[in-house]
């Protein structure tokens, strides 16, 4: 077992969002992301992976495959590795996100279950 607490990795920059790895275990990956205001992460797919976000703190909009939906803390957040994913902190205070990254098995691996 492993106890973290997101706050420790809260860590804001003025130049740019950060991003601080969590957890790495084989094919999932757990980080949190921390924008300042006006801050951005560029669009970008994941292919053959499963995305889940939770807003921990603050408000901004995500833009999947094109498509804007604003979000505030608590919010969470399922994005294919398909489809396009953006996020733009247009508050005015700092957000962080909880991100996890999960391999989808490929067929031939599921068909062996």
């Amino acid at each position: 077992m492993e106890k973290n607490s997101v706050k420790a990795y809260q860590e804001f920059s003025e130049e740019r969002f950060t991003k601080r790895i969590i957890y790495k275990k084989g094919e999932t990956t757990a980080f949190v992301l921390n924008f300042m205001p006006g801050q951005q992460l560029p669009v970008h797919k994941h292919p053959g992976t499963e995305v889940y976000l939770y807003v921990v703190t603050g408000n901004g909009t995500f833009i999947i495959d094109g498509q804007e939906t604003p979000v505030s803390d608590a919010d969470l957040v399922h994005v294919g590795g398909d489809e396009e994913l953006a996020f733009n902190n247009n508050g005015s205070e700092p957000v962080s996100l909880y991100v996890v990254l999960s391999k989808v098995p490929s067929e031939q691996y599921a068909k062996n279950i």
